[in-house]
């Protein structure tokens, strides 16, 4: 499906003025590399809605004071503005807009796919919790393979083509903002590569890099790598060093102790002589 082309808005920061909120237009708040606002930005791209649902990007490092005020009070993304009422939560948003709004459907009538997928969507969150554990864990390979096993055998479910559910659907756009993270972290870092030996997960990111609807909300790998590193690896540093740190002072307060120890054991032998 070819997509229509937009010219992105510059996020709105602290000086920023609101829009006119309210005012009957559809408007997504956004980030363009948070994952969770991605999934809602794919699912809009992917229905044809980018005149129907307007993008207000959100600078999350220098929020307008008006956005938690007047629009979020939870001041976070995604938030969709729609018939005068403001609705949160990524995996809530990619459903209501697929039921709400025209386009192709992303979910299946079939309901054995249809249960499989909800299965899937709900997982998510696991599977990004097990791999943010993973990544502060001495055994990082071990770990992110459970979870990329997982996902090569959800792919061998159904054969009707390269996606979850055969066709790509809403299960495959809860996943792929954050498959498109750790991919690019897990190669940089640790040199894995998540595809390796998982043909059905190789297959299944080529095809969906091939659609548009996704491939606009990419962020740059660097840009991503960075990111995580800074949140992953700078921390455990710290607390490596913080460790390395108590246990010289452990070290220090022992000998001091067993100097003193000694002091004392030697005079009360003097003092006997």
């Amino acid at each position: 499906m070819e997509l229509k082309h937009e010219v992105l808005p510059p996020p709105l920061d602290a000086t920023s003025n609101p829009p006119n909120l309210f005012d009957g237009t559809t408007r997504l708040y956004t980030y363009y590399s948070c994952p969770f606002a991605q999934r809602v930005w794919i699912t809009r791209n992917y229905k044809g809605l980018q005149d129907q649902i307007k993008l207000i990007p959100i600078n999350l490092y220098d929020r307008p004071a008006w956005y938690k005020e007047k629009v979020y009070p939870e001041n976070k993304v995604p938030a969709l503005e729609h018939n005068g009422k403001i609705i949160g939560e990524s995996l809530d948003l990619i459903k209501y807009v697929d039921s709400n709004f025209e386009g192709p459907s992303l979910f299946p009538d079939d309901p054995e796919k249809a249960k499989f997928g909800e299965e899937l969507i709900s997982h998510v969150s696991n599977f990004t919790g097990a791999l943010y554990t993973a990544f502060k864990a001495d055994d990082t390979v071990k770990q992110a393979d459970a979870q990329f096993d997982y996902l090569e055998n959800a792919l061998k479910k159904f054969e009707d083509g390269p996606f979850f559910l055969g066709q790509f659907s809403l299960a495959d756009i809860a996943y792929i903002p954050f498959i498109e993270r750790f991919q690019s972290f897990l190669s940089e870092v640790w040199k894995y590569d998540i595809t390796a030996g998982r043909p059905k997960l190789a297959a299944w990111l080529e095809e969906i890099n091939k659609i548009d609807a996704y491939k606009v909300t990419k962020t740059d790998p660097k840009e991503l790598v960075g990111f995580y590193k800074k949140r992953f690896l700078v921390r455990s540093l710290l607390v490596d060093q913080t460790i390395i740190f108590m246990v010289f002072i452990l070290n220090i307060v022992a000998i001091m102790l067993f100097s003193n120890l000694y002091k004392t054991k030697h005079l009360s032998l003097q003092e006997q002589q």
